[in-house]
């Protein structure tokens, strides 16, 4: 299993995401990964938790829902 070395807080996953990959963290897009995420029959799932394994999933669960936090706050 391998372990990202880059993302291990929020911060870093939320600079990947929005300036690296240039993906706005909108409420439509959070709330669809946190969707995609949670189903663990997925195809997508399934490689990430192979590739990234099951502690890291979790975490990047963790983190959008964080993000849904924060837009929710913004509203």
């Amino acid at each position: 299993m391998n372990q990202s070395p880059v993302l291990n807080t929020y911060d870093d996953w939320k600079h990947c995401i929005t300036v690296s990959c240039g993906i706005p963290l909108t409420m439509e897009y959070v709330e669809a990964r946190m969707a995609a995420l949670a189903d663990k029959s997925a195809y997508g799932t399934m490689r990430f938790v192979e590739v990234w394994g099951e502690r890291h999933l979790e975490q990047v669960k963790e983190w959008f829902a964080q993000a849904h936090r924060e837009l929710s706050d913004q509203t």
